[in-house]
């Protein structure tokens, strides 16, 4: 069964095959790359062509997944009916269920005005929703405010931070881990119901 979420601002939606020259367009040949400050790697990225780029295994397991039952482990952020982001989803240990989940905006000029919170909430609340999980978190690093802002805002909470642990374009952070379980989630999506009734 297709995805397809529709925010307010945002649509979150099944990758499609198109979608992925236009990731590679975003990653490589636009001129707007400020989102690789932000949302790893944290290094420079190291060249692929678009073929190379087209066969990575994470494009061909998510549009896999399209049509199916199965929850997503990626989904494409539009806004005004353009791909602008995606979020997404990993294992940290299958045995507990455990999985961390981020977002990319590519186009900045959608950094602010709600968007990326509108699309974590969604992605959230998909994931709670279609997952046997009761965490869901991010792994990020202490410079990465836009990040832990983001996911505050979306309920999450300070769980760890190891000192000087991650070291991004050369210079040492603290590594941070913000999570939520289910119970919260749903407490707070009744609590958000009710102010807006």
């Amino acid at each position: 069964m297709p995805i397809y979420l529709q925010g307010e601002k945002v649509v979150l939606r099944d990758i499609r095959p198109e979608d992925i020259d236009v990731i590679y367009m975003w990653k490589y040949e636009a001129q707007d790359r400020e989102h690789l400050n932000w949302n790893g790697p944290y290094k420079p990225l190291d060249p692929l062509t678009k073929e190379e780029h087209r066969s990575l295994r994470r494009h061909q397991e998510s549009l896999g997944l399209v049509g199916t039952d199965a929850p997503r482990t990626e989904l494409i952020l539009e806004i005004d009916g353009q791909l602008r982001g995606s979020v997404g989803r990993y294992w940290v240990s299958e045995e507990t269920n455990w999985c961390e989940i981020g977002i990319v905006i590519y186009d900045s000029r959608y950094w602010s005005n709600g968007y990326g919170s509108e699309a974590f909430q969604m992605w959230i609340d998909y994931l709670f929703t279609h997952m046997d999980t009761v965490r869901l978190g991010i792994g990020t690093w202490s410079g990465n405010e836009r990040m832990i802002k983001l996911a505050a805002r979306c309920g999450m909470q300070e769980e760890a931070r190891v000192r000087k642990a991650r070291i991004v374009r050369g210079e040492y952070y603290d590594a941070i881990k913000m999570g939520m379980l289910k119970e919260e989630w749903e407490a707070l999506k009744s609590r958000r119901n009710l102010r807006n009734m």
